[in-house]
């Protein structure tokens, strides 16, 4: 019993450290651009993610487990090219929105992480007959639309979000929930930590050239010291502490519970963009953002397994 309750403590510590910190990389992001234009941002990002998580992956590689061969690192390379694309385009999204509002929209990623499941892993369809996953599909899409629709006088933006904003959200959404689905089979491979290194170390590689080619990689210079260690800090902890909160979270409380409470990180980022960026939400984006969150509870219900790897922003 003891021990029991031992392991549910440090469940629920890791589950609500992952909640606190997966409130802030939009928060971080907003932020940085103004130093770090997407490009480079994710680039830098991620590198020094790829550092901190190296530890962890090289001690999960001591305990055994699959050979990282070039088969493996085929696998891997998959879902990192939507990891790219959307690692760029959910900054690019924070031209077009504050972070509160793009940390609610993302949420719909849920949604689209269960239809690309569909698609990809036919024993998944039957869920598609289900009323929980019928509404809360419907209730998340609409929710989405008017989180973004309703945006006019939120004290950031004040203006609707423009079509090509609104285009580009969308792709940074799907192509997150794009990677959720693909990342499932090399992390069933190697694990959920040297899957994660590994696929972190391609995408560093893959956001090198892009920006040396459209990016600023002597952004660092410029920056200063103290806007290059809030980078640092956020891609240590949005990035590689975060993670391994949640899987410890989802080892000891169930990945049903943990993707439940996830719902919370909108919240939060809410909370904090409108105390350090006074954000503030329209009266119909407050209700389209509950109708939002409510589909997405309700589509979970139907597919746990299938949306173990759908977490918030890296």
């Amino acid at each position: 019993m003891d021990k029991r309750v031992r392991q549910l403590s440090r469940g629920y510590g890791a589950l609500f450290a992952s909640i606190a910190i997966w409130s802030m990389p939009s928060l971080f992001q907003f932020y940085l651009v103004r130093y770090y234009e997407p490009f480079a941002q994710n680039f830098y990002r991620y590198s020094v993610a790829c550092l901190a998580i190296a530890p962890f992956v090289f001690y999960r590689a001591r305990r055994g487990g699959a050979k990282i061969d070039i088969h493996m690192l085929g696998l891997c390379l998959i879902p990192c090219i939507p990891n790219v694309i959307h690692q760029i385009t959910q900054v690019v999204s924070l031209f077009y929105m504050g972070p509160g509002v793009y940390a609610i929209f993302n949420r719909s990623s849920v949604i689209f992480t269960a239809l690309l499941a569909l698609a990809f892993f036919p024993e998944e369809r039957h869920i598609i007959r289900q009323w929980q996953f019928q509404v809360g599909t419907l209730l998340g899409l609409l929710g989405a639309f008017g989180v973004i629709w309703f945006q006019a006088g939120n004290g950031l933006q004040n203006r609707h979000v423009p079509w090509p904003g609104l285009v580009i959200a969308f792709t940074a959404t799907f192509c997150w929930a794009l990677y959720a689905v693909l990342v499932k089979r090399s992390s069933a491979r190697l694990g959920a930590i040297r899957s994660f290194g590994v696929i972190g170390v391609m995408t560093s590689a893959l956001s090198f050239p892009l920006t040396l080619l459209f990016g600023r990689i002597d952004a660092p210079l410029h920056a200063g010291a103290h806007v290059n260690l809030i980078l640092v800090i956020s891609a240590i902890t949005c990035i590689t502490m975060a993670h391994v909160f949640y899987y410890v979270a989802i080892q000891e409380v169930g990945v049903a519970l943990a993707q439940s409470l996830q719902l919370l990180c909108p919240l939060g980022a809410l909370a904090l963009s409108a105390w350090i960026f006074h954000e503030r939400l329209t009266h119909a984006q407050l209700v389209s953002a509950a109708v939002l969150l409510i589909g997405a509870f309700l589509a979970m219900q139907t597919k746990p397994a299938a949306v173990v790897e759908t977490a918030e922003n890296i």
